[in-house]
């Protein structure tokens, strides 16, 4: 099983671009009045923690990295707020905003695509050349790195605060706890991040994902406990039995 850097953020897109395709496809009904609220709001907080959780994580990992990696660094997070900036325009037009009431949901979801599309490309390049630069434990180690991030940074498009340093980490920490304050308040669907898996997981741990290539290991019969001849099958022994 190779599930590492790579795979885990093709995986993170691969889940956004079918949480985007229900959100578009979204109306409500009579029966169903909240029905796009049900449908968009994943696809906004899953989108906003990913963004956050790229620059938190991968921002600094191309720095350490990569000779290029200052100027990539800066590009992921120009492009993250132009991203941000349209996934608000969403949010905006989702919960009512006077500025966003009139414009047409084709028109908000236009942006929100060549937006998110532009960002998969510095993404994918950037974690392409990391995952070539860094050896396979460390790749393994920033994917859960990243997954970890996703679990802390902001549920909600935030493009006007900073996206790394530390001013960024001050700033989304506090927006973070303010948004998870609402997302109880309100009831909101969070859904959980994709959980990466090791570059080398052990039959065990495949077998507990419920992996159907599993081949088990024969059972090596010099690994079980002696047992005592004179104890016929199956029947415990009665010296170990309660109340001896």
């Amino acid at each position: 099983m190779t599930q590492t850097l790579n795979d885990s953020v093709a995986r993170t897109h691969e889940l956004l671009t079918e949480r985007l395709r229900v959100a578009e496809t979204s109306h409500p009904t009579a029966q169903r009045p909240h029905a796009m609220t049900a449908a968009i709001d994943p696809f906004l907080a899953t989108a906003s923690r990913h963004v956050s959780a790229a620059n938190a994580v991968l921002g600094p990992a191309a720095r350490r990295h990569l000779g290029d990696g200052r100027d990539r660094a800066r590009a992921l997070a120009r492009q993250s707020r132009r991203l941000e900036e349209a996934l608000f325009a969403a949010k905006s037009k989702l919960y009512g905003s006077s500025y966003a009431v009139r414009q047409p949901w084709a028109e908000v979801w236009l942006p929100v695509e060549s937006e998110l599309a532009a960002f998969w490309d510095i993404e994918t390049e950037l974690v392409d050349e990391l995952a070539a630069a860094i050896t396979p434990a460390d790749a393994d180690s920033l994917a859960l790195e990243l997954y970890n991030s996703e679990t802390r940074v902001p549920t909600r498009p935030h493009p006007h605060l900073p996206h790394q340093g530390v001013g960024g980490r001050m700033a989304r920490g506090v927006a973070s706890r303010v948004d998870r304050f609402w997302d109880a308040a309100e009831d909101r669907m969070v859904p959980e991040p994709v959980h990466p898996m090791r570059h080398r997981d052990g039959w065990v741990s495949r077998y507990l994902m419920a992996e159907a290539d599993v081949d088990e290991p024969d059972e090596d019969v010099t690994s079980l406990p002696p047992t005592d001849p004179d104890v016929p099958p199956d029947v415990p022994d009665r010296q170990s039995g309660p109340g001896t």
